[in-house]
């Protein structure tokens, strides 16, 4: 049966590599979600080549008048029922801070806010079973020791106008974007599992680390020496170290997640091709809830999953997380 699935950044690296494993399947329609269309539609072209069923739609989640004009171009579209949102698209700022189109601190209001909000739009989109999937990365978790700075999470309001300037506070709010990811895929499946419509209650929201993966454009705002590391030297750590992948390999495992390899698995965190604990910072309750309260605030949603975002008018029941739960294996 035919079904669409949307892939933010999909016209690159882990995204398009998502993109190309989901089109290989050709039940799939995949829309590649991406700000520069001419690059996207060059990416589509290569996946329809080998006989993909690809669309191209405009995304710029540095922008919530864009997020929404998406997913009104993504309703006028006709096409196969909803079944998966990859939540993919992001980056790592290391030069001078910037800012969203509302003023918000560019890597949280990218990584982490542009994806919720389109998440929370899409949800009167998705067919029963669909599945929303969040790319994190294991740099949340400072036990990991991959050389980056813990996160820093205070409140999201210190987040979203943090413009510290310097390298380490860049990757600090790269790691600090990454665990709201987390807290987001977590916080969401508890808004759905405790909803009373039976569709909501039927999406799945799961986390996925796809390790470290030199080459990538992630690096593009370092230093000259350390890029020419990033796409030249690194790569060969594919070759033996653990959680270090290339794209077409974490591509794979994502698109296998997002196509519902784990059927029942919601609210679960995946890294290294499995289904793992995320960390001790990712399973606290207050500051999720914390984080989707203002982001709701920010983007202008109610905070509960009201009949904004549903086909059929919806109500809380005060479960308003179950991280610990869901994350439990």
């Amino acid at each position: 049966m035919a079904k669409t699935i949307v892939v933010t950044g999909g016209n690159s690296g882990l995204g398009f590599e998502c993109a190309s494993a989901l089109s290989a399947d050709h039940n799939n329609v995949v829309v590649i979600a991406c700000r520069d269309t001419a690059r996207a539609n060059q990416a589509a072209q290569k996946l329809r080549q080998g006989g993909g069923r690809v669309d191209v739609l405009c995304l710029d989640l540095s922008s919530q008048p864009s997020i929404h004009a998406f997913v009104d171009a993504f309703r006028a579209r006709t096409l196969p029922p909803l079944a998966g949102i990859v939540c993919n698209a992001g980056g790592q700022n290391v030069g001078a801070p910037a800012r969203t189109a509302e003023g918000f601190e560019a890597t949280f209001g990218v990584n982490h806010l542009g994806h919720y909000l389109l998440a929370r739009l899409m949800l009167p989109d998705l067919a029963p079973g669909g599945r929303i999937t969040f790319v994190t990365s294991n740099t949340h978790d400072p036990r990991q020791k991959t050389g980056m700075p813990a996160p820093r999470y205070e409140t999201a309001e210190a987040l979203a106008h943090d413009l510290e300037p310097g390298a380490e506070p860049g990757k600090r709010r790269y790691t600090t974007s990454k665990l709201c990811n987390i807290y987001t895929a977590y916080e969401l499946a508890g808004h759905l599992a405790a909803s009373p419509d039976p569709r909501l209650q039927s999406i799945r929201v799961n986390a996925f680390d796809p390790g470290m993966m030199p080459g990538t454009g992630l690096a593009q705002t370092y230093p000259p020496v350390l890029r020419f590391a990033w796409h030249y030297v690194l790569p060969v750590l594919t070759l033996f170290k653990r959680n270090v992948n290339t794209p077409a390999r974490s591509g794979r495992r994502l698109a296998r997640l997002a196509a519902g390899s784990e059927a029942n698995a919601t609210g679960k965190y995946f890294s290294d091709g499995h289904e793992t604990l995320s960390s001790a910072l990712s399973l606290d309750r207050a500051k999720a809830l914390d984080l989707w309260n203002s982001s709701a605030d920010m983007t202008r949603l109610p905070r509960d999953l009201s009949p904004a975002s549903s086909d059929h008018p919806t109500k809380t029941d005060g479960r308003l997380n179950l991280a610990v739960a869901l994350a439990s294996p």
